[in-house]
């Protein structure tokens, strides 16, 4: 029954997604991908956020009884124009309160810095690693539910060292996500004696990538380390394989996703790579919470997702009104201690605890933990592809 309704919920919530605002509901914007490198991927992090906002609903809602409706919109994940229009649209249009998103780093950079900040609307985004949100002010707009990519390219560093290989290639996606995982990744492996051939940086979509796998082969090295998306990355793996250039690939997040396997093949077997991943309470109790609603919450970014769009309603609640300003003021407040620990499924708990006057301490899907505005704690999770599956090796 209780899949049944979240099930119900869920699907009321995305039909109703391009209605106008009405008396007891309100707007949030789901700004993600579902066109472009990650699309297969999308749709999924649209679910674990709206997962929240029904879970929310069914409990009654925020503020003793408002509703959240989301509003889904495309940013394309690498054109900047497409998702500053989209970002447009949802303020202008829309009237969202709040951004769950966006989701590549580069797009997310363009709405934050050119639509978000202009109108003091608040962003937490999933999946934006680049490093550079770090230290990047925002006037306390934007959060993300993500690590950054300096520790996911030492994680990396690590992970290639520990199997003895001292030389490696790297190709990375043209983009700030691309450039900022890859220098984290070579200052890492430098610093520990390893040796990086040759940088080339890649397009996606592109049709053919033998150029790119020439000159990388040319450099020569014990590995390929291509750090994109499903799409262009996969390509470049299949192509460095089929010509002979490599035979042993590692991958960074935006790689992982079952029609990489899908679309790679043969040529991904023993492929070594890391996605953000909580382990523990946090994990086990989400799991739950998509197994009961259906979907597909093993895939990247869904628990990021989930957490990001509770992170919004919650700090709603804890300012006492769904404006802004308010969510703004009251992220980091709900988000970390002290207060009471709160879990994936217990979002209504929250709700009745910070209208009660008390506090929270959001763990959700990923035990969140932010660290100042731009920045979040995290684990990794080192896989290796083994019999066409990701199997776990570690975590980080």
């Amino acid at each position: 029954m209780k899949k049944l309704l979240l099930a119900s919920a869920i699907s009321a919530l995305a039909a109703g997604g391009a209605l106008a605002q009405s008396a007891g509901t309100v707007n949030i914007g789901v700004l993600l991908g579902f066109t472009g490198p990650i699309e297969s991927l999308t749709p999924h992090m649209a679910d674990g956020a709206e997962l929240a906002m029904a879970e929310v609903n069914a409990a009654g809602g925020i503020l003793g009884g408002t509703m959240i409706n989301p509003v889904r919109a495309d940013d394309g994940c690498i054109d900047s124009a497409l998702a500053q229009a989209s970002a447009e649209r949802l303020v202008t249009s829309d009237n969202v309160i709040a951004i769950m998103g966006a989701d590549c780093s580069g797009v997310t950079r363009a709405v934050l810095e050119n639509v978000a900040m202009a109108n003091g609307i608040p962003m937490i985004s999933p999946s934006a690693t680049s490093p550079g949100f770090s230290t990047f002010d925002s006037g306390g707009l934007f959060y993300r539910t993500a690590p950054s990519d300096a520790r996911q390219g030492q994680v990396l560093a690590d992970i290639v060292m520990r199997r003895g290989i001292d030389t490696v290639a790297v190709t990375h996606t043209n983009n700030d996500y691309g450039l900022g995982l890859a220098t984290a990744f070579i200052e890492a492996y430098t610093a520990a004696g390893g040796t990086v051939t040759a940088t080339v940086p890649h397009e996606e979509a592109k049709g053919d990538y033998s150029a790119e796998v020439g000159a990388l082969a040319a450099a020569g090295g014990d590995a390929l380390m291509v750090l994109g998306y499903v799409d262009g990355g996969g390509s470049m793996i299949r192509t460095a394989y089929d010509l002979g250039a490599f035979d042993q690939f590692f991958v960074g997040d935006g790689m992982f996703g079952d029609d990489l396997i899908t679309n790679v093949g043969e040529a991904l077997e023993g492929t070594v790579g890391t996605i953000p991943w909580a382990t523990g309470e946090a994990a086990d109790r989400f799991m739950q919470v998509y197994t009961d609603a259906g979907i597909n919450g093993a895939s990247s970014f869904v628990a990021e997702s989930y957490d990001a769009a509770a992170l919004l309603m919650l700090a709603a609640q804890a300012g006492g009104e769904a404006t802004p300003a308010a969510i703004a003021a009251n992220v980091m407040n709900v988000a970390n201690a002290p207060g009471e620990e709160v879990y994936a499924g217990e979002l209504g708990r929250a709700i009745e605890i910070l209208a009660a006057g008390g506090e929270i301490n959001y763990q959700g899907a990923t035990n969140v933990e932010l660290i100042g505005f731009g920045e979040a704690a995290g684990s990794y999770r080192e896989y290796v592809v083994e019999g066409g599956a990701f199997e776990t090796v570690m975590f980080h």
